[in-house]
């Protein structure tokens, strides 16, 4: 295997997913990619474990003779040092305060200038211009809307988290109001009946009238929220990912509509690359060192 690849990883609350990837190609090496359960609420060992299980795996099955490793790794996390800031989100508690690359680079024999991190919204969106939907851009935000709300934003190369997540919205914050519990909360406060998730709402939209009501309101706070975004960042294409983004066309006319109500004219493009946006994004880190 030559030596032009770079093993990208995304850590999710729930799985691993990593492949090698090709950086002439920027293509995922054939039948490298993997996908394992985590226990996020495990023990660090546990945890850890099953990480560097998984890297060890990869590069024996696809030997490189200068292993290089980019991670998506959520936050807070101070990603150049490392050190795992996660606390008081119901995941990857016992991490809190550990160098995790530096306790990776002893178990993978890999030094930590070969192991770098970054956001993982943020690698979502700079998976996202340099290999799909944003390409050719130079200026772009990105949201992912799912589980809970992220944002990035890219200018000349350079790829930042936002973290708008956890900022102030309305009577809370915006993760309350643009991700999948508050499409089930608002369901149950209209109707009483609980649902799974925004998938099974979209089931209902011809024939439930509330779910409309709902996509309305989505689309009204989400124009809100955007307008700040859009002004501050200046962006000259807007990327829309995450499991909410799936239905978009439901609520993007009318998005577009309001923001343009707005003088907000940016085009909103769909994701293309789905979970390979953030792994190609963490491989694309060695392209420029950067580490934000």
């Amino acid at each position: 295997m030559k030596d032009s690849v770079v093993l990208g990883i995304d850590i999710g609350g729930s799985h691993l997913t990593a492949a090698l990837v090709d950086e002439a190609t920027r293509k995922f090496v054939p039948d490298s990619y993997l996908r394992v359960r985590v226990n996020s609420k495990g023990t660090a060992e546990e945890i850890l474990g099953i990480w560097t299980k998984a890297i060890e795996d990869t590069f024996q099955a696809y030997p490189v003779a200068n292993k290089r490793i980019g991670i998506a790794m959520p936050g807070p996390f101070d990603y150049a040092n490392g050190i795992s800031l996660i606390k008081g989100l119901d995941k990857y508690e016992a991490l809190y305060k550990l160098n995790v690359k530096q306790i990776l680079s002893q178990r993978l024999s890999i030094s930590p200038a070969f192991i770098l991190m970054m956001n993982d919204a943020a690698c979502f969106l700079r998976g996202e211009v340099y290999y799909g939907a944003a390409r050719g851009y130079q200026d772009v935000i990105g949201i992912t809307l799912g589980t809970g709300t992220g944002s990035a934003m890219h200018h000349n190369g350079v790829t930042h988290d936002a973290n708008l997540g956890p900022a102030p919205f309305m009577d809370s914050i915006a993760d309350e109001y643009f991700s999948t519990r508050w499409f089930v909360k608002r369901y149950r406060e209209l109707t009483g009946t609980t649902v799974k998730d925004v998938k099974a709402l979209t089931d209902l939209y011809q024939t439930d009238a509330n779910v409309k009501t709902i996509f309305a309101e989505f689309v009204k706070n989400l124009a809100v929220f955007l307008e700040g975004f859009v002004k501050a960042e200046k962006p000259q294409v807007i990327v829309m990912g995450g499991n909410i983004a799936q239905c978009s066309d439901l609520f993007l006319s009318d998005l577009t509509a309001q923001l343009a109500a707005r003088a907000i004219t940016v085009p909103i493009v769909r994701a293309e690359l789905g979970e390979e946006a953030a792994i190609l994004g963490a491989a694309s880190l060695f392209e420029s060192k950067t580490i934000l």
